[in-house]
């Protein structure tokens, strides 16, 4: 009886042993799969940076895509001051609003032309020698700034005219904000102004070029994008989509950042997962097995928040230059965000995604502030890039005339 006993215990450890190990077999079975990126191109580029509470991702986009050049230049490595810009850009905005009678944008979104501009305009400085942080917070805010800059814009118009101290009232609201603007500053033992530092980094203002993709203007030509944020008019050379690809692709692989502009609002966007994606909705009967059971009942559009898990990879949507520009003249495709391009992966069904630096610090995802934005995700959304011009191919430079 004890034997029995015994020999009946045995088989019911190795039983439950058995149900255990095929449970955690199947457990082990269930896990995501997961992104597995392969590096193809990654360039050099600056540490990252926050933005915070600001709607300056076009300052911190091209401030970093310009640190990048100076790296492939042989430069070093340069922390430059986004603020030092954005204030030039908030009195650019003021004149221009002023003379439209108040149609024009104060906002606080702009384009990589903007950073040029302004460039130009006063130079620029290292982040040590202007912080743009004169008011009581550790990062960048501002939300109060805006509305102050707003208020002295529209009381111009309605005065229909700037007073006396118009300059210097707009003055002081940057100086409390943003601090001082500095005459003269040491840097690494040298003194320079904020044009001659400019121009110690050898960066030629006139050698980077705007490129978009539009079927509504002539390719090969220039046009303006129709943009809130284009506020200055400047123009962008319109290419096939195909060929705006290609640009990129030979850019990065010739040594070349760019900047990239266009829409995030989309649900495939997720900076928390490192990844932006496009992914199609397909019939049922061509998911797998188990996404069938998982998607058995829901509609199209449930499925795609279902895909959305950022689990693995997907199918995504062969976006053709009609689906762009659908998107674009339905208003779902939007200006929302600028960030900079630094290399390429491709994943582990060997898709292709473009590296990409945003400007929301480093703590708010496991990329440490980066995140890969897949082919088509990039092909549907993007609005412009901006480049060196000796990043676009010969043919195509040529093609465009510069």
């Amino acid at each position: 009886m004890k034997k029995t006993v015994l020999a009946l215990g045995a088989l019911m450890c190795v039983c439950s042993f058995n149900m255990n190990a095929q449970k955690k077999g199947a457990q082990k079975e269930a896990q995501p799969e997961g992104y597995k990126f392969t590096t193809v191109v990654s360039l050099p580029a600056t540490p990252v940076k926050n933005q915070a509470s600001t709607g300056t991702c076009w300052c911190f986009a091209t401030t970093s895509f310009m640190e990048s050049e100076l790296l492939r230049k042989g430069k070093g490595e340069y922390d430059l001051s986004e603020m030092f810009i954005v204030r030039q850009k908030y009195m650019n905005q003021l004149n221009d609003n002023f003379l439209r009678r108040g149609h024009g944008n104060v906002g606080q979104g702009s384009l990589s032309h903007t950073w040029i501009n302004a460039f130009k305009q006063v130079g620029i400085v290292p982040e040590q020698v202007y912080t743009g942080i004169a008011y009581d917070s550790p990062t960048h805010n501002h939300g109060e700034l805006a509305s102050v800059v707003q208020g002295i814009a529209d009381m111009s118009v309605k005065m229909k005219k700037r007073s006396p101290q118009f300059n210097q009232i707009v003055d002081g609201v940057f100086d409390a904000y943003l601090g001082k603007l500095p005459e003269k500053f040491t840097y690494q033992g040298k003194e320079y102004t904020p044009k001659s530092f400019a121009a110690s980094l050898d960066l030629n203002m006139d050698d980077y070029v705007e490129i978009t993709s539009f079927s509504h203007k002539p390719f090969y030509q220039q046009m303006t994008i129709e943009v809130t944020d284009n506020w200055e008019g400047e123009r962008q050379y319109n290419v096939p989509i195909d060929e705006l690809i290609e640009v990129m692709d030979y850019a990065l692989e010739h040594g070349y950042t760019l900047c990239w502009d266009g829409d995030v609002s989309e649900k495939g966007f997720s900076h928390a997962n490192g990844v932006a994606i496009n992914p199609q909705v397909q019939a049922l009967e061509d998911y797998s097995t188990t996404d069938r059971a998982r998607f058995e009942g829901l509609t199209a559009p449930q499925r795609l928040d279902a895909v959305y898990k950022f689990d693995r990879p997907y199918p995504e949507i062969n976006v053709t230059q009609e689906i762009r520009q659908e998107g674009y003249e339905s208003f779902v495709t939007t200006d929302d965000h600028l960030m900079h391009i630094t290399g390429i992966v491709k994943d582990q069904n060997g898709t292709k995604y473009y590296i990409t630096k945003n400007s929301w610090g480093t703590d708010r995802n496991t990329m440490g502030g980066y995140l890969n934005m897949s082919e088509s995700y990039v092909r549907a959304k993007v609005i412009y890039v901006m480049l060196h011009k000796d990043a676009v191919p010969a043919a195509l430079r040529q093609k465009l005339g510069f």
